[in-house]
């Protein structure tokens, strides 16, 4: 009977001890609460846990990729889209994790979803479309300022899609269509103008100089030879004849 009470006393410590031992990733530390109370944050590497006593909970450090659900925004100009967000964050402070908040993925992915609904519903729809990485940062700075209580940081946060009802689509379109016939009218306005100008210019000059006239009177006769026609009519400037019979006198 002493053998066999020592060969159970001996299994017993050595389960006990095996028990107390732990092995932390790099990547993971330890919370170790004394009777309940917090004590200290462990690890990584080799680690002692007494059991009944200590109690430990494993806290990852590595950045966590959350997919924020498509979410349904009203713009500051009412126009309803759906939007979707991924959101990157981490632990910075396992004690905080485990004891400010009881679940701290869930409650940072409930907060990302309320947190794009009201940043974004702050701002137009084509701030929305043509502003993304401003708004992400939006989005970031106010997600961290909530989630530091809780040891979270969020380090990134990205749009992913903004999803249009097909109405909108079709108005979008249509807006962009209109701004386009827009410009390539004020764009040929311009060009009129500057060649109005341009024409008065060459205008000015060569009514300073008669002779300067009559080359560019016989510039355009050649180039009007040029062309594949059998008649051509075309009127004669008077000073020109009165130019060639002061020539022959």
């Amino acid at each position: 009977m002493t053998a066999y009470t020592l060969y159970i006393v001996i299994t017993f410590a050595v389960l006990f001890f095996a028990s107390a031992i732990k092995i932390l990733r790099e990547y993971e530390r330890g919370v170790i609460f004394l009777l309940g109370r917090f004590w200290r944050v462990k690890g990584p590497g080799f680690i002692i846990v007494i059991p009944l006593i200590q109690q430990m909970v494993r806290v990852d450090l590595r950045t966590i990729v959350m997919d924020v659900p498509s979410q349904d925004v009203i713009s500051r100009d009412n126009v309803s889209v759906h939007v979707n967000a991924v959101v990157y964050f981490r632990v910075i402070e396992p004690d905080k994790s485990i004891i400010q908040v009881e679940n701290y993925y869930e409650a940072t992915s409930q907060l990302a979803q309320t947190t794009l609904r009201s940043v974004l519903g702050q701002h137009e729809l084509d701030e929305m479309l043509a502003e993304r990485e401003r708004l992400n940062a939006d989005i970031q700075s106010s997600l961290d300022q909530q989630t530091d209580a809780w040891g979270i940081k969020v380090i990134n946060v990205e749009i992913k899609h903004v999803d249009l009802d097909e109405s909108m689509i079709r108005a979008i379109a249509k807006q962009a269509e209109a701004e386009r016939t827009r410009r390539a009218k004020v764009i040929h306005a311009e060009g009129e103008m500057q060649a109005a100008v341009k024409l008065l210019e060459a205008a000015k000059i060569l009514s300073q100089q008669s002779q300067a006239l009559q080359l560019r009177y016989l510039q355009t006769l050649t180039e009007i030879a040029n062309e594949r026609s059998n008649t051509i009519v075309f009127p004669l400037p008077m000073d020109l004849i009165d130019n060639l019979m002061n020539r022959d006198k």
